[in-house]
């Protein structure tokens, strides 16, 4: 951890953009700059020829003024992009289009919204998430002082996202943390946390197709809340857990049941960790614009249908038990991803079990707030209620070929930009 960058700046100095002023300052300065110009077509009407007083008025001193003026007129749409991140850090990895296919970072600006690329403000940051956050609170630094900048953003349509992060040191799972999710089950409440894992391979990002296995018949769902470490540890006391978390995300725990459950001696690992089956994005949300979260709504729709509802509440045991936990057996690195265990309403314990088919809609979602009529009422006054993030991915049958479609079907397109637009 360091507290200066590359390029030997410390954290904290200007960039290539200086940070603007506020919105109400602004305002107030282009209601001076009017009444001032009004000032100076009233005294330049009454001025008589010749005269020698424009030069001794205070005047032409202040005219600068108005190259403050064009700036902030010009730069107003930027502004209200800026102003729709509402202090919130959403960190996410990115692929321009028609540039370079290396990985970028970026600050998306609300869920669905367009990215600040990251690099482009500042050329000596990481290119991947994992060594952003090795960079520790220098680079956060300077995430902060563009996402206040005003520097243009790029558009969505221009962009790929990616996970938020890839090729992580590992992968850390937890079973049956959610009491209701117990229940379900008709299982006892652990006394200390099941802990397994995925292969950092299983990670694609958050609208990338879930591939089925020709190995598999039972693909199930499992929306989890996860977070994410940016600071190195071992022996973690709780007490100090937070101060090692970077962020929150939503994961999609896809679960091969046959094999998780049944197959060779119940093989949690492989029934957990095939290719695309830990999708994750689009954003990685900085822990100080989470308030509390373990009381975040937790959804999970597959065709539009709600077969996921509950809240983060529920869970056992919490992100900082599960990071002192951990940490009492392995050493902890940043980037390292922590799938926190999913809610009720999974397939396999559905009367009759139902599991995931080809060419299905898939959406992940945790929120603020724990009623969609909270939501709404958020909506009407302008605040965003899908803090975190929310996946929308598709199950599509690979059997024929065994290579990922990456080209939908005129019909799947359909139903991913739905979801993609869903609200």
């Amino acid at each position: 951890m360091g507290n200066a960058l590359s390029d030997g700046r410390a954290a904290g100095m200007p960039g290539k953009c200086s940070p603007p002023g506020s919105l109400k300052a602004d305002a107030a300065l282009l209601a001076g700059g009017a009444w001032l110009l009004l000032r100076l077509l009233f005294f330049l009407l009454h001025l008589p020829d010749g005269s020698q007083v424009w030069m001794q008025h205070p005047l032409p001193r202040v005219l600068p003024v108005g190259f403050r003026l064009s700036w902030a007129w010009k730069n107003t749409g930027q502004r209200r992009r800026i102003s729709q991140l509402r202090g919130a850090m959403r960190l996410v990895q990115f692929q321009a289009k028609g540039s370079s296919p290396e990985p970028r970072i970026g600050l998306e600006e609300r869920d669905g919204g367009d990215v600040v690329d990251l690099n482009a403000f500042d050329p000596s940051l990481p290119r991947t998430m994992r060594a952003f956050l090795e960079a520790g609170e220098a680079a956060l630094a300077v995430a902060r002082r563009a996402q206040q900048s005003g520097c243009p953003s790029l558009a969505r349509s221009e962009v790929s996202l990616l996970a938020p992060i890839t090729g992580p040191d590992k992968v850390v799972c937890v079973g049956m943390n959610y009491v209701d999710h117990c229940l379900e089950q008709n299982v006892k409440i652990p006394k200390e946390p099941i802990i397994f894992s995925k292969f950092s391979s299983s990670i694609v990002g958050p609208y990338d197709a879930i591939v089925h296995p020709a190995e598999t018949n039972e693909v199930d769902w499992e929306v989890e809340l996860a977070f994410v470490i940016g600071k190195k540890g071992k022996h973690i006391q709780e007490s100090d857990a937070m101060a090692h978390v970077a962020g929150f995300m939503v994961a999609h725990d896809v679960s091969s049941r046959d094999w998780q459950m049944g197959r060779n001696g119940k093989q949690w690992l492989l029934g957990k960790t095939f290719d695309t089956f830990c999708p994750l994005g689009p954003a990685l949300v900085t822990k100080d614009s989470v308030s509390d979260p373990h009381n975040l709504g937790i959804r999970c729709r597959v065709n539009g249908e709600l077969v996921q509802n509950s809240s983060t509440n529920q869970m056992i045991f919490k992100t900082e038990a599960l990071v002192a936990w951990v940490s009492k057996f392995v050493t902890l690195y940043p980037g390292d991803v922590f799938l926190t265990g999913t809610p009720p309403g999974v397939g396999v314990f559905r009367k009759p079990p139902t599991f995931l088919k080809m060419r299905t809609a898939v959406e992940a979602k945790l929120l603020l707030v724990h009623s969609e009529k909270e939501a709404k009422e958020m909506a009407r006054n302008g605040l965003d209620a899908s803090l975190i993030l929310r996946i929308k991915d598709l199950l599509l049958n690979s059997v024929q070929t065994g290579i990922r479609e990456t080209v939908h079907p005129k019909g799947v397109t359909t139903i991913h930009r739905y979801f993609y637009s869903y609200a």
